[in-house]
């Protein structure tokens, strides 16, 4: 008898598309299409004028520009990236991907993902 994979679920949800503003809180996940090289981005923490993330990482590497971050972290049981992004401009994944942190609003944030292009 041979086994047979099911398909990858489709993402969903508001950012399910890749646009949209949408305010989270830690343990929040915001799921993006994996276009954008990233699995559901979670939410670890917030507070000051910085939202903290984890997102698994789809494919060989990845790029970010305009907020800290790094590999070799653990998200949903594999490899993936800690994002560490302010209020402010916008920063670039994978130069596919658009993340802003629009505002800080003590234990929320107002989050926006569009395409990078």
């Amino acid at each position: 008898m041979s086994a047979s994979s099911a398909p990858a679920p489709s993402p969903a949800g508001p950012c399910a598309d890749g646009s949209c503003e949408v305010t989270v809180g830690v343990g929040d996940v915001v799921e993006v299409p994996a276009s954008y090289g990233l699995g559901p981005i979670e939410v670890t923490a917030v507070g000051g004028d910085e939202v903290e993330m984890v997102a698994p990482v789809h494919g060989p590497g990845y790029s970010i520009a305009g907020c800290s971050g790094g590999g070799s972290v653990t998200s949903r049981g594999g490899g993936g990236v800690r994002l560490r992004c302010g209020e402010g401009p916008a920063a670039t994944l994978n130069d596919a991907m658009r993340l802003t942190v629009v505002e800080v609003r003590g234990t929320t944030a107002v989050l926006r993902v569009a395409p990078a292009s």
